[in-house]
């Protein structure tokens, strides 16, 4: 199958063929998820914190996300990629936006970028658009703005962070992104949005109404204990399997069972003789 593009996305949509989307910060991930038939990548900034360790994604820098995502985009013959603008890179003027969601495009070779973008930053999202960059937009929780919002909260509960939720989503689509992230807003909501909007919505804890659904890889896999949003689905639990090994390792390294003659290279008695009749016997 070609490479999935806007235009095979929004087919999906309007099909009503469910998009499958996770995270990837590395090549082997991302091939494998590549592999499996995934129909976008997200390289979040979320690698702030489940790969640099990190407590929030606001640590999150151009140069880390770019070399995360030209990694990912290494191993994607079929699933689209899409970069994360990280904070930072797109709040202060147009120019300086434009130049970073570039970067994404001619360093890292992405299919798109995403915003995390409040109405105070419509008129950049557009912008890029208007370059002919491939924009997802995103509404609901902003991880970005966890010190304003007081923590990772879910948003749209209440009349006003609703009405917002709702604006937002408006307004991205008219400044021409082709799709939305709903992240941490209520089923009811995301599903009015969702039948409001010409464009595909893609959930990750925005209930199962949307287009499409999104978790961030490490939650998948059990690997990232630090925080696990509610929203959340393990789906396997590698991290365990990846400490039994190295425990495992450790034990029969230290008893002298690992190497043994299996994995260990051999040579003649002749070549060793030559050896120590040249540099001499051990003392």
């Amino acid at each position: 199958m070609s490479k999935h593009t806007v235009k095979t996305i929004q087919e999906m949509r309007n099909n009503n063929d469910i998009i499958t989307m996770l995270t990837a910060y590395d090549y082997p991930t991302a091939k494998k998820i590549n592999d499996a038939g995934i129909d976008m990548i997200l390289v979040g900034d979320s690698c702030a914190m489940v790969v640099h360790g990190h407590p929030n994604t606001l640590t999150a820098t151009m140069e880390m996300m770019v070399l995360h995502c030209a990694a990912v985009a290494r191993a994607c013959d079929r699933t689209m990629v899409v970069a994360d603008m990280p904070f930072g890179s797109f709040q202060y003027s147009i120019e300086d936006t434009m130049k970073n969601a570039a970067r994404f495009v001619t360093e890292a070779k992405v299919d798109a970028v995403k915003f995390e973008a409040t109405h105070n930053h419509i008129a950049k999202t557009k912008a890029v658009v208007e370059m002919g960059i491939a924009c997802v937009g995103h509404v609901g929780l902003h991880p970005q703005a966890v010190g304003a919002l007081g923590g990772l909260k879910a948003q749209g509960r209440d009349v006003a962070s609703a009405r917002k939720v709702v604006s937002e989503a408006l307004a991205l689509q008219d400044a021409g992104v082709f799709a939305i992230i709903f992240e941490a807003v209520p089923t009811k909501l995301s599903d009015y949005v969702t039948r409001k909007l010409d464009i595909p919505t893609i959930s990750i804890g925005g209930g199962p109404k949307c287009s499409g659904q999104l978790l961030v890889t490490p939650d998948v896999l059990g690997m990232y204990d630090n925080f696990t949003p509610s929203f959340a689905k393990q789906y396997a639990n590698v991290g365990q399997v990846m400490t039994d090994a190295f425990t495992q390792y450790a034990k029969e390294v230290k008893s002298g069972a690992f190497p043994d003659d299996t994995y260990s290279y051999g040579m003649s008695d002749k070549v060793l003789e030559s050896v120590i009749k040249e540099f001499g016997p051990v003392s």
